[in-house]
Protein backbone atom coordinates (compact mmCIF):
# COMPACT_ATOMS: atom_id res chain seq x y z
CA UNK A 1 0.00 0.00 0.00
CA UNK A 2 1.23 3.31 -0.85
CA UNK A 3 1.80 6.33 1.72
CA UNK A 4 0.09 9.55 0.31
CA UNK A 5 1.86 12.84 2.09
CA UNK A 6 -0.40 15.21 3.40
CA UNK A 7 -0.34 17.85 0.75
CA UNK A 8 -0.75 15.34 -1.99
CA UNK A 9 -3.87 14.09 0.01
CA UNK A 10 -4.77 17.72 0.04
CA UNK A 11 -3.86 17.89 -3.52
CA UNK A 12 -5.50 15.11 -4.73
CA UNK A 13 -8.67 15.93 -2.95
CA UNK A 14 -8.14 19.55 -4.50
CA UNK A 15 -8.03 18.20 -8.25
CA UNK A 16 -11.23 15.55 -7.80
CA UNK A 17 -13.67 19.33 -6.85
CA UNK A 18 -12.19 20.83 -9.77
CA UNK A 19 -13.18 17.75 -11.58
CA UNK A 20 -16.31 17.80 -10.19
CA UNK A 21 -17.10 21.34 -10.13
CA UNK A 22 -15.72 22.82 -12.97
CA UNK A 23 -14.78 25.78 -10.78
CA UNK A 24 -11.39 26.74 -9.31
CA UNK A 25 -8.14 24.93 -8.71
CA UNK A 26 -7.49 26.81 -5.09
CA UNK A 27 -9.70 27.87 -2.75
CA UNK A 28 -6.84 30.19 -0.87
CA UNK A 29 -9.26 30.23 2.27
CA UNK A 30 -9.23 27.86 5.53
CA UNK A 31 -6.14 26.45 6.25
CA UNK A 32 -4.09 28.75 3.73
CA UNK A 33 -2.93 31.98 5.72
CA UNK A 34 -3.03 34.20 3.14
CA UNK A 35 -5.66 36.06 1.04
CA UNK A 36 -4.12 35.74 -2.60
CA UNK A 37 -5.36 38.24 -4.88
CA UNK A 38 -4.83 40.43 -7.82
CA UNK A 39 -5.11 43.79 -8.50
CA UNK A 40 -7.44 43.82 -11.74
CA UNK A 41 -5.95 46.20 -14.19
CA UNK A 42 -2.79 44.54 -14.55
CA UNK A 43 -4.47 41.86 -16.25
CA UNK A 44 -6.90 43.63 -18.41
CA UNK A 45 -9.32 47.00 -18.18
CA UNK A 46 -11.82 44.94 -19.34
CA UNK A 47 -13.12 44.18 -15.73
CA UNK A 48 -15.37 41.30 -16.66
CA UNK A 49 -12.42 39.29 -18.06
CA UNK A 50 -10.21 40.52 -15.38
CA UNK A 51 -12.40 38.84 -12.76
CA UNK A 52 -12.85 36.26 -14.91
CA UNK A 53 -9.02 35.20 -15.32
CA UNK A 54 -8.73 36.16 -11.17
CA UNK A 55 -11.61 33.61 -10.43
CA UNK A 56 -11.07 30.87 -13.08
CA UNK A 57 -7.59 31.23 -14.30
CA UNK A 58 -5.97 31.41 -10.95
CA UNK A 59 -8.32 30.38 -8.87
CA UNK A 60 -8.97 33.48 -6.49
CA UNK A 61 -11.43 34.61 -4.31
CA UNK A 62 -9.93 38.19 -3.77
CA UNK A 63 -9.12 41.21 -5.92
CA UNK A 64 -7.72 44.44 -5.26
CA UNK A 65 -9.68 47.43 -7.31
CA UNK A 66 -8.00 50.39 -8.61
CA UNK A 67 -8.95 50.95 -12.16
CA UNK A 68 -11.54 49.40 -14.47
CA UNK A 69 -12.73 50.43 -18.15
CA UNK A 70 -9.86 53.06 -18.04
CA UNK A 71 -11.06 54.89 -15.54
CA UNK A 72 -9.97 55.71 -11.78
CA UNK A 73 -12.34 53.37 -9.25
CA UNK A 74 -12.57 57.16 -7.67
CA UNK A 75 -14.43 58.57 -10.92
CA UNK A 76 -16.98 56.12 -11.14
CA UNK A 77 -20.72 56.71 -11.58
CA UNK A 78 -23.08 54.52 -9.11
CA UNK A 79 -24.15 53.06 -12.17
CA UNK A 80 -20.71 52.41 -13.05
CA UNK A 81 -19.69 51.27 -9.86
CA UNK A 82 -23.01 49.13 -9.90
CA UNK A 83 -21.47 46.89 -12.34
CA UNK A 84 -18.64 46.53 -10.13
CA UNK A 85 -20.55 44.80 -7.59
CA UNK A 86 -22.60 42.91 -10.05
CA UNK A 87 -19.26 41.81 -11.39
CA UNK A 88 -17.73 40.90 -8.82
CA UNK A 89 -20.81 38.81 -7.31
CA UNK A 90 -21.02 36.83 -10.74
CA UNK A 91 -17.77 35.51 -9.85
CA UNK A 92 -17.88 35.05 -6.45
CA UNK A 93 -14.86 37.61 -5.25
CA UNK A 94 -14.38 39.78 -2.68
CA UNK A 95 -12.37 42.97 -2.19
CA UNK A 96 -8.95 43.18 -0.36
CA UNK A 97 -8.66 46.77 -0.31
CA UNK A 98 -9.37 49.97 -2.15
CA UNK A 99 -6.12 50.99 -3.97
CA UNK A 100 -7.02 54.67 -3.74
CA UNK A 101 -4.44 57.21 -5.01
CA UNK A 102 -4.04 59.13 -1.05
CA UNK A 103 -1.45 61.67 -0.94
CA UNK A 104 0.17 60.85 -4.54
CA UNK A 105 0.52 64.80 -3.81
CA UNK A 106 2.62 67.56 -3.98
CA UNK A 107 3.35 68.61 -0.16
CA UNK A 108 2.18 72.44 -0.04
CA UNK A 109 4.67 74.78 0.22
CA UNK A 110 8.06 72.02 -0.43
CA UNK A 111 9.92 72.58 -3.39
CA UNK A 112 8.24 70.68 -6.50
CA UNK A 113 9.32 67.34 -6.45
CA UNK A 114 10.78 65.52 -9.94
CA UNK A 115 8.80 62.72 -9.52
CA UNK A 116 5.47 63.95 -9.57
CA UNK A 117 3.06 64.99 -12.86
CA UNK A 118 4.25 68.39 -14.37
CA UNK A 119 0.97 69.97 -15.22
CA UNK A 120 -1.35 69.80 -12.04
CA UNK A 121 -4.87 71.96 -11.96
CA UNK A 122 -4.07 74.95 -9.13
CA UNK A 123 -6.02 74.24 -6.21
CA UNK A 124 -5.83 73.63 -2.45
CA UNK A 125 -4.21 70.20 -2.50
CA UNK A 126 -4.79 68.93 1.21
CA UNK A 127 -9.22 69.98 0.48
CA UNK A 128 -8.63 67.86 -2.58
CA UNK A 129 -6.79 64.86 -0.70
CA UNK A 130 -9.46 65.17 1.95
CA UNK A 131 -11.88 64.74 -0.54
CA UNK A 132 -10.40 61.65 -2.09
CA UNK A 133 -9.96 60.30 1.52
CA UNK A 134 -14.28 60.46 2.11
CA UNK A 135 -14.54 59.34 -1.25
CA UNK A 136 -11.90 56.22 -0.51
CA UNK A 137 -13.72 55.56 2.70
CA UNK A 138 -17.35 54.83 1.13
CA UNK A 139 -15.78 53.18 -1.51
CA UNK A 140 -14.08 50.61 1.57
CA UNK A 141 -17.34 50.58 3.10
CA UNK A 142 -19.68 49.85 -0.53
CA UNK A 143 -16.99 47.17 -1.35
CA UNK A 144 -17.16 45.48 2.28
CA UNK A 145 -13.51 45.97 2.79
CA UNK A 146 -11.62 47.65 5.74
CA UNK A 147 -8.81 48.91 4.13
CA UNK A 148 -7.77 51.90 2.20
CA UNK A 149 -4.11 52.03 1.04
CA UNK A 150 -2.59 55.59 0.55
CA UNK A 151 1.07 57.07 -0.22
CA UNK A 152 3.08 59.25 1.18
CA UNK A 153 3.38 62.28 -0.76
CA UNK A 154 5.70 62.94 -3.71
CA UNK A 155 9.53 62.38 -2.79
CA UNK A 156 11.32 65.88 -1.55
CA UNK A 157 14.84 65.88 -2.03
CA UNK A 158 15.04 66.91 1.34
CA UNK A 159 12.49 66.12 3.23
CA UNK A 160 13.64 66.78 6.79
CA UNK A 161 12.01 70.49 6.52
CA UNK A 162 8.27 68.94 6.05
CA UNK A 163 8.65 65.75 7.60
CA UNK A 164 6.76 66.28 11.04
CA UNK A 165 3.87 67.97 9.41
CA UNK A 166 3.53 65.31 6.67
CA UNK A 167 3.65 62.51 9.44
CA UNK A 168 0.98 64.94 11.17
CA UNK A 169 -1.58 64.73 7.73
CA UNK A 170 -0.91 61.09 7.98
CA UNK A 171 -1.77 60.45 11.62
CA UNK A 172 -4.98 62.73 11.22
CA UNK A 173 -5.80 60.61 8.03
CA UNK A 174 -5.74 57.35 9.56
CA UNK A 175 -7.32 58.72 12.54
CA UNK A 176 -10.89 59.86 10.42
CA UNK A 177 -10.33 56.07 8.84
CA UNK A 178 -9.93 54.69 12.28
CA UNK A 179 -13.46 55.92 13.20
CA UNK A 180 -15.10 54.58 10.43
CA UNK A 181 -13.92 51.09 11.58
CA UNK A 182 -11.27 51.49 8.19
CA UNK A 183 -7.33 51.15 8.79
CA UNK A 184 -5.00 53.42 6.14
CA UNK A 185 -2.21 51.40 4.66
CA UNK A 186 0.55 53.10 3.59
CA UNK A 187 2.52 51.64 0.62
CA UNK A 188 6.24 52.21 0.28
CA UNK A 189 6.56 53.94 -3.06
CA UNK A 190 9.84 54.66 -4.93
CA UNK A 191 7.97 57.82 -5.79
CA UNK A 192 7.35 58.80 -2.28
CA UNK A 193 9.06 59.55 1.16
CA UNK A 194 7.99 56.20 1.89
CA UNK A 195 10.31 54.37 -0.62
CA UNK A 196 12.18 52.02 1.28
CA UNK A 197 11.51 49.12 4.38
CA UNK A 198 14.17 51.76 6.53
CA UNK A 199 11.94 54.62 5.30
CA UNK A 200 8.56 52.67 6.17
CA UNK A 201 10.34 51.46 9.82
CA UNK A 202 10.76 55.35 10.60
CA UNK A 203 7.14 56.53 8.93
CA UNK A 204 5.83 53.52 11.13
CA UNK A 205 7.35 54.34 14.43
CA UNK A 206 6.74 58.18 14.49
CA UNK A 207 2.83 57.85 13.01
CA UNK A 208 1.58 56.41 16.00
CA UNK A 209 -1.78 55.76 15.07
CA UNK A 210 -3.08 52.42 15.76
CA UNK A 211 -5.05 52.90 12.49
CA UNK A 212 -2.16 53.51 10.32
CA UNK A 213 -0.70 49.97 8.89
CA UNK A 214 1.93 49.79 5.75
CA UNK A 215 1.55 47.80 2.89
CA UNK A 216 4.53 46.25 2.31
CA UNK A 217 6.42 46.34 -0.99
CA UNK A 218 9.84 45.04 -1.15
CA UNK A 219 9.81 44.74 -4.82
CA UNK A 220 9.34 49.01 -4.98
CA UNK A 221 11.95 49.16 -1.93
CA UNK A 222 14.26 47.46 -4.42
CA UNK A 223 13.53 49.88 -7.45
CA UNK A 224 14.30 52.90 -5.17
CA UNK A 225 17.45 50.79 -4.64
CA UNK A 226 16.89 48.94 -1.06
CA UNK A 227 18.68 46.13 -2.02
CA UNK A 228 18.50 44.22 0.86
CA UNK A 229 15.13 45.17 1.32
CA UNK A 230 14.37 41.29 1.89
CA UNK A 231 15.48 39.98 4.63
CA UNK A 232 17.55 42.97 6.41
CA UNK A 233 14.92 45.81 5.89
CA UNK A 234 12.36 43.26 5.96
CA UNK A 235 13.90 42.43 9.98
CA UNK A 236 13.60 46.46 10.96
CA UNK A 237 9.39 46.28 10.06
CA UNK A 238 7.04 46.03 12.71
CA UNK A 239 5.33 42.62 11.94
CA UNK A 240 1.88 43.27 13.93
CA UNK A 241 1.68 47.01 11.76
CA UNK A 242 2.13 45.21 8.29
CA UNK A 243 -1.93 44.50 6.82
CA UNK A 244 -1.30 44.56 3.30
CA UNK A 245 1.52 42.81 0.97
CA UNK A 246 2.07 43.85 -3.04
CA UNK A 247 4.12 41.10 -5.18
CA UNK A 248 6.36 42.17 -7.78
CA UNK A 249 10.19 41.81 -8.60
CA UNK A 250 12.55 43.37 -9.93
CA UNK A 251 16.39 42.83 -11.44
CA UNK A 252 19.07 44.79 -12.66
CA UNK A 253 18.92 45.08 -16.77
CA UNK A 254 21.08 44.82 -19.25
CA UNK A 255 21.97 48.21 -19.06
CA UNK A 256 22.28 48.46 -14.97
CA UNK A 257 19.60 50.00 -14.71
CA UNK A 258 16.81 48.91 -12.32
CA UNK A 259 13.75 47.22 -13.87
CA UNK A 260 10.45 45.46 -13.20
CA UNK A 261 10.51 41.19 -13.45
CA UNK A 262 8.47 38.92 -13.54
CA UNK A 263 7.80 37.47 -10.14
CA UNK A 264 8.95 34.28 -9.85
CA UNK A 265 12.80 36.01 -11.41
CA UNK A 266 14.56 39.02 -9.63
CA UNK A 267 16.13 40.21 -6.17
CA UNK A 268 13.24 39.68 -4.14
CA UNK A 269 13.48 35.75 -2.86
CA UNK A 270 9.81 35.19 -2.83
CA UNK A 271 9.36 31.70 -1.03
CA UNK A 272 11.46 33.34 1.28
CA UNK A 273 9.40 36.33 2.27
CA UNK A 274 6.02 34.34 2.36
CA UNK A 275 7.44 32.07 4.64
CA UNK A 276 8.67 34.74 7.09
CA UNK A 277 5.11 36.56 6.66
CA UNK A 278 3.54 33.49 7.88
CA UNK A 279 5.85 32.90 10.09
CA UNK A 280 5.58 36.37 11.49
CA UNK A 281 1.33 35.39 11.55
CA UNK A 282 0.57 37.69 8.91
CA UNK A 283 -3.24 36.76 7.83
CA UNK A 284 -4.01 39.46 5.24
CA UNK A 285 -3.83 40.00 1.43
CA UNK A 286 -0.69 38.95 -0.89
CA UNK A 287 -1.97 41.27 -4.21
CA UNK A 288 -0.04 40.13 -7.25
CA UNK A 289 0.95 43.90 -9.24
CA UNK A 290 2.46 42.77 -12.04
CA UNK A 291 4.20 45.79 -13.23
CA UNK A 292 6.69 43.89 -15.38
CA UNK A 293 5.52 44.26 -19.38
CA UNK A 294 7.72 41.93 -21.30
CA UNK A 295 4.57 39.36 -22.05
CA UNK A 296 2.57 39.66 -25.23
CA UNK A 297 0.15 41.82 -23.57
CA UNK A 298 -1.13 42.75 -19.87
CA UNK A 299 -2.85 39.93 -19.14
CA UNK A 300 0.00 37.73 -20.73
CA UNK A 301 2.82 39.35 -18.47
CA UNK A 302 0.38 39.03 -15.49
CA UNK A 303 -0.03 35.15 -15.88
CA UNK A 304 3.57 34.89 -16.06
CA UNK A 305 4.01 36.43 -13.18
CA UNK A 306 0.87 34.50 -11.12
CA UNK A 307 3.04 31.58 -12.12
CA UNK A 308 6.04 32.64 -10.42
CA UNK A 309 4.16 33.83 -7.33
CA UNK A 310 2.06 30.69 -6.90
CA UNK A 311 5.67 28.83 -7.43
CA UNK A 312 6.42 30.43 -4.63
CA UNK A 313 3.81 30.06 -2.46
CA UNK A 314 3.78 26.32 -2.89
CA UNK A 315 7.55 26.37 -2.36
CA UNK A 316 7.28 28.33 1.03
CA UNK A 317 4.15 25.81 2.25
CA UNK A 318 1.68 28.70 2.41
CA UNK A 319 -0.29 27.31 -0.31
Amino acid sequence: MSVISRRGFVGGVAAVSVAAAGRRAFGFSGTHPFKVAVITDEITQDFDHACSVASKDFGMHWVELRAMWGKSLMVLDDAQLAEVEKTLAKYSLQVTDIASPLFKAYWPGAPKSEFGPKNVPAGDVMKHEDEVLEKSVALAKRFKTNKVRCFDFWRIEDVTPYRAAIDAKLNEAAEKCGQQGVMLVLENEPACNTATGREAAKTLGAVKSKSLALNWDPGNAVLRGEFDAFPVAWDMLPKNRIHHCHVKNAVKGANGKLEWSPTGTGIIDWTAQFRALAKAGYRDAVSLETHWHGGANPEDSTKQSWAGMKKALEDSGTL
